[in-house]
């Protein structure tokens, strides 16, 4: 009879943990210490595969994977993403979290989507497409081998954007803005740009004649070029008079930069102020609409393809035919 633990205590035989990093330790001499990592689920896992032996089930769950995932794989997003995901994870957990990831079946999610839908279609889609990655991750990190139950399941339909804003619109919303949100407004205008691209532009982005972005969503790089209107509001921006310099272009008069939620709150008031109801974001495809130019508007907004512009332009002023005679 072997004899008691008396460390490693609840780790099954061959399994060690020490300074912190768990290992796979041979029972033959001399002994073989292969390293399986800090995380004990994983550890687990491996274990397993090395001995032969059925993982615990308790190593298998999907709030074991969410953790994981929310560890390795969430950060590695766009910050807007991130902040997105965790809120999506959260209800995710409350309903699949004690479930071994391989007894979800496609009659679970397609529950889970008629409930959800029932208050938030398109968060809805987005949650079950959060949860068909958590389960792909889960195949690929060993989790399970089960096909993934979200395949076949259908989303429900989303209506793209289709709103124009006309000339007469963006200026009535304009002259209601402070001077900081009239900055944004133009530079979005002039850009092209995302709202949160528009924001995180800094003054070290100008340089060698051009406005030099990443964008967040999709990495794209582009070298906007410091000529007409924008280089006039470059200036505008930069002479007006401050408390103090930052860092970032777009801030208000005590030099403080403009967030996501202050762009938001000042650009409410100025619309309610219009009577005015169209979104910040759909200045972007205002100048896609605008330039009049499809291979312009592709290159500015940075899409990929030039069937995706000419659909975000089509969507929103409608295709150009001609009469009859």
């Amino acid at each position: 009879m072997g004899r008691t633990r008396t460390t490693n205590k609840g780790l099954p035989r061959g399994l060690q943990l020490k300074n912190g990093r768990y290992y796979h330790v041979t029972t033959v001499t001399p002994r073989k210490w292969t390293a399986l990592g800090p995380d004990r689920a994983t550890a687990l896992l491996a274990w397993a595969r090395l001995e032969g032996a059925e993982p615990d089930a308790g190593v298998k769950t999907f709030d074991v994977v969410a953790q994981r995932y929310e560890r390795e794989v969430i950060p590695t997003k766009a910050r807007r993403t991130q902040e997105d995901n965790l809120k999506e994870l959260e209800r995710l957990r409350a309903v699949f979290g004690r479930m071994l990831v391989e007894a979800i079946k496609p009659h679970h999610v397609r529950g889970y989507l008629d409930k959800r839908g029932q208050t938030a279609k398109a968060r809805a889609n987005r949650e079950k497409a959060l949860l068909s990655h958590i389960i792909n991750k889960a195949r690929e990190w060993g989790y399970t081998d089960a096909p993934n139950p979200c395949q076949g399941v259908k989303g429900f339909k989303e209506a793209g954007r289709d709103r124009y804003v006309s000339d007469a619109e963006f200026q009535a919303v304009w002259e209601k803005a402070d001077q900081t949100l009239r900055d944004a407004m133009d530079l979005a205008l002039l850009t092209g740009q995302r709202p949160a691209d528009v924001l995180k532009i800094k003054r070290e982005d100008l340089r060698d004649s051009a406005l030099w972005i990443v964008q967040n969503k999709t990495g794209a790089k582009r070298a906007i070029e410091l000529t007409g209107e924008l280089a006039k509001l470059i200036e505008r921006i930069n002479t007006r008079p401050r408390e103090r310099l930052s860092v970032f272009l777009v801030q208000d008069d005590n030099g403080r930069p403009l967030g996501m939620f202050g762009l938001r709150s000042r650009f409410d008031k100025a619309r309610s102020k219009a009577g005015a109801d169209f979104q910040f974001r759909d200045i972007r495809a205002k100048t896609a609409s605008d330039t009049g130019d499809l291979a312009h508007s592709q290159q500015l907004l940075g899409h990929k393809k030039r069937d995706m512009t000419e659909h975000y332009v089509r969507e929103r002023i409608g295709a150009r035919v001609r009469p009859l005679r």
